[in-house]
């Protein structure tokens, strides 16, 4: 098939490329607003592009690039016949605690919002003429992430300081905070089991369980024979920093047949 990537350099992006190239005739888009892509004559867009910082505080710019080009984006695709895989977030959830697809929704920063927007309009749309496909991720973490900074996930940003400084920096209580952590790399798995069968609708993707923050440093602190040190959480992350995220995988688990990786089973395997 012939499927254009936006967002191709991204974390994600680039892992998707390498994961399905040798499958598939791709091309890349990344973000200028004034050289919009062209959509027709693919089989498919995946539409991962997108400013993906938590803490970005520029409200019309997430709005202009997340939603209002997701916008037009479907539109070039509905019409032209093109069908759509697109990336929202675990985070349209908030700090609610039901995960399912339909439960309620509380976005916590403009990313979020941005998200939960565009799923909003794009399922509420009386019908589609193509195939859309919402990938709503949990916590992805995996290679190609090192130029996320701070955005990266903690697998990568513990283990990059246990490498570095032999310590590794914990916010306190981190034993409280649990997230479903899914590998890159089978997130690039459920990506090309639903462009094979093509079912539509929009799927949280993760494992459906859980790890707390300090379980991921203690195991990372193990491997590298480092050492965990809590510190203070920052100000800026007070009020939207989720304690708890577990993927209702149900729905999906109708589509795709995927054994996901464990934190424990990653970190232990990976070179690094």
């Amino acid at each position: 098939m012939k499927i254009l990537i936006t967002g191709h350099q991204g974390f994600i992006g680039q892992n998707l490329t390498l994961y399905l190239q040798n499958d598939h005739e791709l091309f890349g888009y990344e973000w200028q607003e004034d050289s919009l892509p062209e959509v027709e004559d693919f089989d498919w867009v995946i539409h991962v592009g997108a400013i993906s910082s938590t803490t970005e505080t520029d409200v019309d710019k997430v709005m202009l690039q997340n939603y209002e080009f997701s916008k037009w984006l479907f539109n070039q695709c509905n019409t032209k016949g093109v069908n759509l895989q697109y990336a929202s977030s675990a985070s349209v959830y908030g700090t609610n605690t039901d995960f399912n697809e339909d439960a309620p929704k509380q976005p916590q920063s403009p990313y979020a919002w941005s998200k939960y927007l565009f799923d909003r309009w794009v399922w509420g749309l009386p019908q589609h003429n193509i195939v859309v496909q919402g990938l709503r991720y949990f916590n992805v973490y995996g290679p190609l992430e090192d130029h996320k900074g701070n955005q990266a996930s903690p697998v990568t940003k513990f283990t990059e300081q246990a490498t570095k400084s032999g310590r590794i920096k914990l916010f306190e209580n981190s034993d409280k905070y649990l997230r479903d952590f899914v590998f890159v790399g089978d997130v690039c798995e459920v990506h090309k089991q639903l462009l094979e069968n093509k079912a539509p609708g929009l799927y949280n993707v993760g494992t459906g369980t859980t790890t707390s923050f300090k379980e991921v440093a203690d195991i990372i602190a193990k491997k590298h024979n480092a050492k965990v040190v809590e510190i203070p959480m920052p100000d800026n992350l007070k009020g939207q920093y989720q304690e708890y995220t577990c993927a209702d995988t149900s729905k999906l688990s109708t589509v795709t047949d995927i054994k996901f990786a464990t934190v424990e089973e990653y970190v232990n395997e990976s070179t690094n």
